[in-house]
């Protein structure tokens, strides 16, 4: 068994998303990022790219339905609007990615949490991976159920003249934040078997540090380059979290 690293004061979200950036480039650590890293660059590399090409005519678009005594709004509208255009096909293409690469996320929180408390490293075995695969889809199928009814309901809200074309990206944006926690913190949680309403609970206890940990997330998903390498580095920075805030909570899951 290898000596637990020593006990660090819990960080601010933010800072668990810069700590899981050096965690993942760590020896040890970096072969179970190599195939979340590959989803990631191949999704985010291709559609992406689709999306930055498109954007200015699906805006356009949107801009022709206000009112024409709202014209005059349209220089504040247009980054708000492009904001949650970029939020809500970053929150798509990491949804999907996350999907395909989901026990290979739960693998590396797994392992990295053997590696900062000292305890021995599980199985790492394709038949171990296949074995959990369906409880692991499951899990997914239930963050995709929470998050559905939500998100229809913010993009109701966006549609409406004025009021969601100003309150609604910034709605859709912090509940994007929220779901990007929820994300790659349920990796760790979900490897102790803990119950989505118990971990959905327990991050909504520290709200601010669940956000600002998603809100980077999200910003880092939403731009170019960046976003083909912060899914690995999610998983390191809530697992991180999860070891520092919640795991001494849940410890007979």
């Amino acid at each position: 068994m290898q000596s637990p690293r020593p006990i660090q004061s819990p960080l601010s979200g933010a800072g668990y998303f810069f700590r899981g950036l050096s965690l993942a480039m760590e020896p040890g650590t970096r072969r179970f990022v190599l195939f979340p890293l590959l989803i990631n660059i191949v999704l985010f590399g291709t559609a992406f790219g689709f999306v930055l090409s498109q954007l200015d005519v699906w805006i356009s678009g949107w801009m022709d339905k206000l009112p024409s005594w709202l014209d005059w709004l349209s220089y504040v509208l247009w980054p708000l609007i492009a904001i949650a255009v970029l939020v809500t096909f970053s929150y798509i293409f990491s949804t999907i990615a996350n999907w395909i690469a989901a026990p290979f996320n739960g693998l590396l929180a797994e392992h990295l949490e053997a590696k900062l408390t000292g305890n021995k490293a599980p199985d790492a075995s394709i038949a171990t991976v296949m074995k959990d695969l369906p409880r692991i889809m499951h899990r997914e199928w239930v963050k995709l159920k929470y998050y559905l009814p939500k998100a229809i309901g913010l993009l109701i809200l966006l549609w409406i003249p004025a009021i969601g074309q100003t309150l609604g990206p910034v709605l859709w944006f912090l509940f994007s934040a929220w779901m990007m926690t929820i994300q790659y913190a349920d990796y760790p949680f979900d490897n102790h078997k803990v119950p989505f309403p118990a971990m959905r609970d327990a991050l909504k206890q520290k709200r601010g540090k669940s956000l600002s940990f998603g809100s980077l997330v999200m910003l880092c998903t939403m731009t170019p380059i960046l976003n083909l390498f912060v899914m690995p580095v999610a998983v390191c920075g809530a697992t991180a979290m999860w070891v520092d805030n919640y795991r001494n909570q849940y410890r007979n899951y």
